[in-house]
């Protein structure tokens, strides 16, 4: 391998640190613009929904009004990360109204530079506002919508304690991390064009660009400006970057820091943000703060000449970024050497020249010596190295060889780029209709599992809307127990701890308990003169067996003392037999200690979701049912209902798989059928009596249709109990008719309602509960 530091690499891999060569912390910034479905930008202000842009850690806005970054946290792997990633491009993607995220690092159409919208954050974010406002002055609003991708990147802290020891020379830890750093970062530099090539995805662009630069371009038809061989307009002489290439101290931190600050005393830039390289070097806390890299060393790097692929629904392809890890090693592993003015003028060359040309056949860039090499030659040998490197460390071998090969496959023919098919892409259709199309395709893809939190679907689905919630709003969470769905929720300096979506530090330890159990929920609803079920509960089998005669032949409900989710819970209301009563019985105390036995009201069931004094959602709860076909049994059709992705099991879908059990045989017996009975085309089959989504039920949205007086009795029982978040179930008789004393009945107070069929339900509109727990958790 030329120019590897073999010391540094045998000592890697006699030391066993070659799987700790590749840990580290990973993150991505990624810009978009909004646009209109005609690929006009938007001009409509920054969503309310993602609340403060300066408070909000993970969607914001850059430049302009009308552009979205998102942020992701620093992740423990690259899978981590891109699952956020994707996650935010759903969020965003789905929360937009009438507007699409453009998925092109180049501007959509734009209206005259005057009318592109600049970032406005109230008087708190006055600095930010007068700060954008010089940009534009200085290189015109159009050239600042250049979307693109920033990859963050630092070595594990242990990975760097094992070099310090080996190869420290007596400086200390602080200084020795800075000179990794900046050994990555030169031969970074010296080697960025592989990465423009392999990654460049911009090669055209809008005619309402810049117009010097649509007047060297050639003209694809009359809206479309390009050049047969450009990779990457936003890294090429008409991306986005400062006027001139300003040479840079590499040496040390200190002589880093100095150049900079010489280019703001010298009215060059006006601060460290303005310039715009290919690669910096940060610290953690103050955005690009000299003074925080000065006393605290480098943290981490930032990789800015990453395009937004447009092939990529996420913007780019988890692949690429392992690519972009392997470069980042091999760049570490590469020998330390001299980054003079000459050799930052060479690099700078082939930067241009790759961005601009870098699909032409026989292309040449400039080697260490200023001679004319054949890229493709240059970029082999690149290839080569790094294939050697991969079966070195042994490390994920297979995965990673795979994809450099890959790479080596868009070097040998330059049409499996991406900026040749995006091309190809824009020549069968139009720029804004490729674009256009291509973001239509990416929100139907995040709407057909909208429900979903990548990463997080093993929590139920109601603790993955909070978080989803949570991370629209910008409030930081914490997963602290995924078995119990435990999160921490972290905003403006106050955090708060939630289970299961809806048990909070808003609800009393008593208040809980008094929901917990039903014997003591209608006594305190009676006293209240709330309408319950009358009834008796028991505390054995036996005793509760004495009683039959004073049940027989009428409709009750047994259930047990503290249930949920409606485990437990036998309905008669079509006549039962001693063996029935027995049975139902025996099921409710496999679940309590004692079981009540009540009076069943007449009605439909509805549950009313109360939060913080309001009815949120209300959900008809439809029992668990087959619909015939004169064909399939019970059994065969449950089956297939079963298979509809919505269902699943344990919470973690909008709605839950139907069971066939001991209690659906029970209550298909009391009307003459079993799990073999071939219901007739259309005849609906109720498989249970209680309607419970987590027995199988599917659930409708009345929140808009109930009369105003059962919210009210609904509040009223929530706030009997003192609870802040309540669900409660209600039996209705009729819901056009204004509540009496006899037309309904609650029958059970819920102290951790799923929050997840109110969003997601079978039929009907999303009601966003997350949000509304969000308010009542951080109102005020």
């Amino acid at each position: 391998m030329e120019g590897i530091d073999n010391k540094l690499l045998d000592f890697l891999v006699k030391e066993n640190l070659s799987e700790d060569l590749f840990k580290g912390n990973f993150g991505i910034e990624k810009e978009n613009v909004r646009v209109y479905k005609d690929g006009h930008l938007a001009l409509t202000a920054h969503p309310a929904e993602f609340g403060n842009k300066l408070e909000n850690a993970f969607i914001k806005t850059d430049f302009s009004e009308s552009q979205v970054e998102v942020v992701t946290p620093a992740c423990k792997s690259l899978e981590e990360m891109y699952d956020f990633l994707e996650n935010l491009q759903n969020i965003v993607s789905s929360t937009l109204k009438d507007e699409y995220l453009w998925p092109q690092s180049n501007p959509p159409i734009l209206p005259s530079d005057g009318e592109i919208p600049i970032a406005y954050y109230g008087e708190a974010g006055k600095v930010e506002r007068e700060y954008r406002e010089k940009l534009a002055e200085k290189y015109g609003r159009k050239k600042q919508l250049l979307s693109g991708i920033h990859f963050n990147f630092s070595f594990d802290e242990d990975f760097l304690g094992f070099l310090y020891r080996e190869f420290s020379n007596s400086t200390d830890f602080k200084d020795f991390k800075s000179t990794i750093y900046l050994r990555t970062v030169k031969n970074f530099l010296k080697y960025r064009w592989f990465l423009i090539y392999l990654t460049g995805a911009s090669p055209v662009f809008h005619k309402s660009y810049m117009d010097s630069c649509v007047e060297i371009s050639e003209s694809l038809e009359n809206e479309t400006s390009y050049s047969e061989n450009l990779v990457s307009l936003r890294n090429g002489i008409c991306g986005y970057k400062n006027k001139e290439d300003f040479p840079i101290n590499y040496d040390s931190l200190s002589d880093y820091i100095e150049s900079i600050n010489k280019l703001i005393s010298c009215n060059k830039i006006e601060n460290a943000s303005e310039l715009y390289s290919p690669i910096r070097v940060k610290s953690i806390g103050g955005k690009n703060s000299l003074e925080i890299l000065k006393s605290d060393g480098i943290k981490y790097v930032e990789i800015r000449i990453l395009d937004l692929n447009p092939l990529s629904k996420n913007g780019i392809f988890l692949e690429d970024l392992y690519l972009i890890n392997i470069f980042l090693i091999y760049m570490l592993l590469k020998e330390d050497s001299q980054f003079n003015e000459k050799e930052q003028e060479i690099s700078n060359i082939n930067h241009n020249i790759v961005a601009t040309l870098g699909r032409k056949s026989d292309l040449t860039i400039l080697n260490s010596k200023s001679e004319k090499v054949l890229l493709k030659d240059e970029a082999l040998k690149i290839i080569y190295d790094m294939e050697l490197l991969v079966r070195k460390l042994g490390v994920k071998e297979e995965f990673l060889l795979n994809i450099v090969s890959n790479a080596k496959e868009k070097i040998l023919d330059s049409k499996q780029t991406y900026s040749y098919k995006v091309l190809q892409g824009i020549k069968e259709k139009s720029y804004v209709d490729f674009h256009i199309d291509k973001a239509k395709e990416y929100l139907e893809e995040t709407q057909k599992k909208s429900f979903n939190l990548i990463g997080y679907e093993d929590l139920e689905l109601s603790t993955q809307i909070l978080i989803k919630d949570s991370i629209k709003r910008g409030i930081e969470f914490k997963v602290l127990d995924r078995k119990e769905n435990f999160i921490s929720l972290r905003f403006n300096g106050k955090t708060e701890y939630v289970k299961q979506a809806t048990k909070t530090s808003k609800d009393s330890y008593s208040t809980v308990l008094v929901m917990e159990n039903k014997v003591v929920t209608k006594e305190v609803l009676k006293e209240n003169k709330i309408r319950v079920p009358m009834g008796e509960n028991y505390d054995s089998l036996e005793e509760a067996m004495k009683f039959y005669d004073k049940f027989e032949n009428k409709k009750i409900v047994i259930k047990p003392k503290s249930t949920n989710f409606g485990i437990g819970i036998s309905i008669f209301k079509d006549g039962f037999n001693k063996d029935d009563f027995r049975r139902a019985l025996e099921i409710a105390f496999d679940n309590d200690n004692t079981v009540l036995v009540e009076e069943f009201i007449e009605g439909k069931e509805y549950r009313f979701l109360v939060i913080d004094d309001e009815v949120v959602g209300i959900l008809h709860r439809v029992p668990a049912n087959v619909c015939g076909n004169g064909v399939n049994n019970i059994s065969e059709l449950v089956k297939e209902k079963n298979k509809d992705s919505l269902r699943g099991k344990g919470y973690k879908t909008p709605l839950e798989k139907i069971s066939l059990g001991e209690i659906e045989e029970m209550f298909l017996k009391a009307q003459g059928k079993d799990f073999t009975y071939v219901p007739d085309k259309d005849e609906i089959v109720y498989l249970r009596e209680n309607s419970n989504v987590s027995t199988g039920g599917d659930s409708i949205d009345y929140t808009d249709k109930i009369d105003e007086s059962y919210k009210e009795m609904a509040i009223k029982a929530a706030k009997a109990v003192g609870a802040s978040i309540c669900g409660v179930d209600m039996m209705i008789t009729n819901i056009n008719e204004k509540i009496s004393e006899d037309n309904y009945g609650i029958i059970e107070l819920n102290f951790n309602p799923a929050i997840h069929i109110h969003c997601y339900p079978y039929k009907g509109k999303n009601r966003n509960v997350g949000e509304k727990v969000l308010n009542l958790l951080f109102r005020g």
